[in-house]
């Protein structure tokens, strides 16, 4: 059997995918032969991404911080392709950088709200229907290295991402006897809006780039690929693992 790294006729939801590494995880995808439901909270945004897809792609608007909408992202899903064969948890916020300590409250619920209930809300969701139609399938979360070390002036995104992480290995446990695979991504620095702070600041950059063998920092399609083998049967033997796409900067 030669492992094959494609999605002929799975069905795929990524979240956050109106730009950045959800955008390019849902171009990738769609080019590997996947129909890709693309949503986010603005419906302008994915129907671009969408439109820019072609007839593989259908857009939904949904805020993934809520409960509600992230059960009727998956009955849309559902409803326009018959089934979802993979997930991939992308959407991120990050509204407050500086100390930990002086993170507010809305900050902090707001960051925990769509980093990692969302998360959850979508899993479960997609979790039930896989187990519902007696199939297999694979849920790709993307963490960040934030999560696995120290993640100084950006603690509380940190904080979700490693129970992210955490996360991840439980269902991975817990859903492996259904033939569900569940895997992290942890990314490291990536030039998209949501590290906007970080990449604009010339003595932050140059300190991450310090520490990073490739001596830059990624694009997003550089994580896409990352998302493509993990969501492929090429990952079949592969749960409850965090693949780090970071320019060698946790290896230091």
């Amino acid at each position: 059997m030669v492992a094959s790294i494609q999605l002929e006729g799975k069905v795929a939801i990524v979240t956050g995918a109106s730009r950045g590494i959800g955008e390019a995880i849902a171009h990738t995808f769609a080019a590997h032969g996947a129909n890709v439901v693309v949503a986010s909270r603005k419906i302008e945004g994915v129907r671009a991404v969408a439109d820019a897809i072609g007839e593989r792609a259908f857009a939904v608007a949904a805020h993934t911080g809520h409960e509600a909408q992230c059960e009727a992202l998956v009955r849309a899903a559902i409803e326009r392709f018959g089934r979802v064969d993979v997930l991939v948890n992308n959407a991120a916020t990050n509204p407050y950088f500086g100390p930990m300590i002086d993170t507010d409250g809305g900050a902090w619920m707001k960051t925990f709200e769509v980093n990692l209930q969302g998360y959850f809300w979508m899993a479960r969701e997609v979790a039930r229907h896989l187990r519902g139609r007696g199939a297999g399938g694979s849920i790709v979360n993307v963490a960040s290295v934030a999560g696995l070390e120290a993640a100084p002036m950006q603690g509380v995104y940190g904080a979700t991402k490693a129970a992210v992480v955490s996360m991840t290995k439980t269902l991975a446990y817990e859903l492996g006897g259904s033939n569900i695979r569940v895997n992290a991504l942890a990314p490291g620095l990536i030039e998209t809006r949501l590290s906007a702070a970080i990449v604009q600041n010339d003595a932050i950059v140059a300190e991450v780039l310090r520490k990073t063998p490739l001596g830059r920092y990624g694009q997003p399609d550089e994580i896409a690929g990352g998302a493509l083998f993990l969501a492929s049967d090429a990952a079949s033997f592969m749960t409850g693992q965090v693949m780090v796409i970071d320019g060698g900067m946790t290896s230091c």
